[in-house]
């Protein structure tokens, strides 16, 4: 683990994202938006400092440098034009193992916990206190940078 650096955390969450995908769990996500409404679901995906780090390099890219602001309780992340996700490609983990029924429901925690263990070390690397819910995680790396 070499996330001394935002840029090598960035490399190694974005690695961390791949290894999930090669899993043979069965998945049909395909820009579902569901899970994205928070106030529905009740649910919030919670981020390390790596997959805030990913996600707002994401979001700066649409050319955005602050988090939309969604008064509906939906995820900030996804577009109240469009309703689809901004980062979709680089969507933090909580929204690739989501709770999601009609995506093919959760992963067992025992089929994802060497990836969460990973993500988790590349917090404590760039001294992170911890996964944190996805808008405030957000915020955090996006009033620090």
């Amino acid at each position: 683990m070499k996330a001394d650096s935002p840029n090598n955390a960035i490399s190694e969450t974005l690695a961390i994202y791949s290894k999930l995908a090669m899993r043979p769990i069965e998945r049909q996500c395909t820009l579902r938006t569901e899970c994205c409404q928070f106030h529905i679901t009740g649910k919030i995906p919670h981020l390390t400092k790596g997959e805030a780090l990913v996600a707002t390099k994401a979001l700066r890219a649409t050319g955005r440098k602050t988090l939309p602001i969604r008064a509906d309780g939906a995820c900030p992340l996804l577009d109240a034009r469009t309703q689809r996700c901004l980062i979709y490609a680089n969507r933090p983990f909580g929204c690739r193992t989501h709770f999601c029924a009609a995506a093919g429901g959760p992963f067992a925690r025992r089929e994802v916990i060497d990836l969460i263990h990973e993500l988790e070390a590349i917090d404590t690397a760039l001294g992170g206190d911890g996964a944190r819910p996805l808008p405030a995680a957000l915020d955090a790396v996006l009033k620090s940078s």
